[in-house]
């Protein structure tokens, strides 16, 4: 019983890390574990900080790769 358990619970845990991925869900996690390798000892932004810089981001620099 334990291992049918033991395997459903990597499946959930597999399933829960692709739809955060997918999603951008993921992404402040990927960028404090960024900017604790590139600027230790300082302090990142908060997530809605690291948001709102995304947004301003996105929105100075549309994606152009459509075709149309």
């Amino acid at each position: 019983m334990n291992l049918v358990l033991n395997k459903l619970k990597r499946a959930w845990r597999g399933i829960v890390w692709y739809l955060r991925e997918v999603s951008g869900e993921a992404r402040y996690d990927h960028y404090l574990e960024h900017f604790a390798v590139e600027h230790p000892g300082e302090t990142p932004m908060s997530e809605v900080e690291y948001l709102r810089a995304r947004e301003e981001y996105d929105r100075l620099h549309p994606n152009t790769s459509c075709c149309c």
